[in-house]
């Protein structure tokens, strides 16, 4: 196995992966930091985007093209708008949409612009790993449709749009962006996030302490798919 890059979209997302690297080496490039280190022999490039979909097309292309990934695991938080999914439970997806990205005006379908895709598939492969990961942890892992938009949706009526539109069972603002170019450059890759805010929502959520929590189960998660890969 080549190089793997691992993505997150906000610096706890990744904190816990860099810490766990060995020859650790950091690299300015486009106005972002990235880490590159070892696991367990396995050469990794990490880096946290900033938030939203071109930042983060931004970032997935640079670890591919400048930092010769041929591997990409994007690891972060998301919304639920399925009711299956409760704060905390973990999510991979099978495919990804962009529920912002609207030319019906030509009549198009929501999410679709000429030699672009509505929906695109994640690595089928990638996913395998996840679940025998999963099932060695004891953890539940939901597959679904994740969307994306540069928006942070509370909106109740605009998330049952999305999840009737797109068939989806989460939010968020960067994976789409990074399926494109993965896709595009014909990269494997993979999206996991555990869901930080759902319906069901209690008042006393502290989404900080959330964060941290969440993101050393992904991280440990995603460093276990490294070995599985590796």
């Amino acid at each position: 196995m080549g190089k793997i890059a691992i993505m997150g979209a906000m610096p706890e997302e990744i904190e816990p992966i860099i810490s766990k690297l060995e020859n650790l080496k950091e690299t300015q490039y486009a106005a972002n930091t990235y880490y590159e280190g070892s696991y367990k022999g396995q050469d990794l490039v990490v880096a946290y985007s900033k938030i939203g979909k071109v930042f983060a097309t931004l970032t997935a292309t640079s670890l591919i093209e400048k930092f010769d990934c041929d591997t990409l695991l994007f690891s972060g938080v998301a919304g639920a708008i399925s009711s299956e999914l409760s704060i905390g439970d973990l999510i991979i997806a099978d495919g990804l949409c962009q529920h912002d990205l609207d030319i019906t005006a030509f009549g198009h379908p929501y999410g679709y612009v000429p030699e672009g895709e509505v929906c695109i598939p994640t690595d089928a492969a990638l996913r395998t790993v996840a679940k025998e990961v999963a099932k060695d942890k004891g953890l539940t892992l939901v597959e679904g449709i994740i969307a994306t938009g540069d928006q942070f949706v509370a909106n109740p009526e605009r998330k049952a749009w999305i999840s009737e539109t797109f068939k989806a069972h989460a939010l968020e603002m960067e994976g789409a962006s990074v399926a494109v170019v993965c896709s595009s450059l014909e990269i494997p890759f993979f999206i996991l996030r555990a869901i930080s805010d759902s319906a069901d929502m209690d008042a006393s959520f502290n989404f900080d302490e959330f964060l941290e929590s969440s993101a050393k189960i992904s991280a440990d998660f995603i460093l276990s798919m490294v070995e599985k890969i590796n």
